[in-house]
């Protein structure tokens, strides 16, 4: 006998086109769909050979409104373009995929308004996690938000987790936080310098503010007590993290003729700018002035000379986010994980031996 072929109307595929395929009611195959309600095996094939054949997508907005699962993870970062962030989204996607999920990138341009108005968005769309990367801002409101949004995501089945920050300042928000020493790797970065006999050294890229950044000038800071000293308050520049920052700050030291040996960046794209500028004024690098950066993303390996940097597990970051919010078994209230960063020695800021440069001055 000749397969009967039910008609289809252009557009959209249905339930009830589906249903029509396979013979059966449009609520038997919601059920099918949904899988809250036993349905006999044969006619669970029919259904999904219906929905094969006919290319049928389930809609989201539909999962969503009966509280199923879009077997969604969503991704907040500040800046795609941004190497950092690239490889971070790198862990959280493979992992995703290896999870059965689709990743979803959405980016914020550093403006946290965007950033919690992108979670309510997800869990309205019922995302099963919500991973929001980078630096939090030190904002009593930022703060607020961000604690009912970690509960809201709670109540509906989803979690909240913040990667490269720490806990929100409530103990008891139900979010997971995946981050890594960041102080301690300024501390350890700032400790090697000093070393290797620098005592004038410069930091570039403090932005007020940001956790992040509050962090790095803190370890910088405390490895100078550590030694008995105090850093020089004129060589701790505010600015943001571009390659264009670290080449202007640097140049500006320089022609204002401030007296240092060694520059710390806040990140390897500022150092970029800070080796651009001292080679342009004569200035050799590790000879006369030390430079040292922080991430250690591939691009600080291929700068000249080679860039001493403080290694950041960003791939690792971004696969610990997703294992930690998906593993429904153990996420119950605050979770946190720390990783570990490490300074990578290049030729920028040789081992103590070599020695410390003469102040320089512009």
């Amino acid at each position: 006998m000749a397969k009967r072929t039910v008609p289809v109307a252009a557009g959209r595929t249905t339930v009830r086109d589906v249903a029509a395929r396979a013979g059966v009611s449009p609520s038997t195959v919601s059920r099918v769909l949904l899988g809250n309600y036993p349905v006999a095996s044969a006619t669970r094939t029919r259904v999904q050979r219906a929905m094969r054949d006919l290319d049928y997508v389930v809609n989201a907005q539909a999962r969503a409104l009966t509280g199923t699962s879009t077997k969604t993870v969503a991704f907040l970062i500040d800046d795609v373009t941004g190497a950092f962030f690239a490889y971070i989204a790198r862990g959280v996607m493979h992992q995703a995929t290896e999870e059965g999920r689709l990743c979803m990138v959405c980016t914020t341009d550093g403006d946290w308004q965007q950033v919690v108005q992108f979670i309510d968005l997800m869990r309205q769309q019922n995302a099963d996690a919500v991973i929001v990367a980078g630096g939090a801002w030190e904002n009593d409101e930022y703060e607020a938000r961000m604690i009912r949004n970690a509960h809201a995501l709670d109540r509906s089945g989803s979690r909240l987790v913040l990667v490269g920050r720490p806990p929100l300042a409530d103990p008891e928000a139900p979010a997971t936080v995946v981050e890594y020493d960041n102080e301690g790797g300024a501390y350890a970065v700032t400790a090697h310098l000093l070393a290797s006999g620098h005592r004038r050294i410069a930091f570039l890229g403090k932005v007020p503010g940001l956790v992040t950044s509050t962090q790095r000038v803190a370890g910088f800071r405390k490895a100078h007590q550590a030694h008995g000293l105090e850093p020089d308050g004129q060589l701790i520049l505010p600015g943001d993290h571009s390659r264009s920052f670290g080449y202007e700050a640097t140049r500006a030291l320089l022609a204002k003729g401030a007296e240092f040996t060694a520059i710390l960046a806040a990140t390897d794209v500022v150092a970029a700018g800070v080796l651009q500028a001292l080679r342009a004024a004569g200035k050799r690098v590790p000879d006369d002035v030390a430079v040292a950066g922080y991430d250690d993303i591939p691009l600080a390996s291929d700068l000249f000379p080679a860039l001493t940097t403080v290694h950041v597990p960003q791939e690792e970051l971004g696969r610990a986010a997703v294992r930690l919010a998906l593993n429904s078994d153990q996420r119950v209230g605050p979770q946190h994980l720390m990783l570990g960063t490490h300074v990578v020695v290049r030729e920028s800021a040789p081992p103590p031996g070599h020695a410390a440069g003469r102040p320089v001055r512009g």
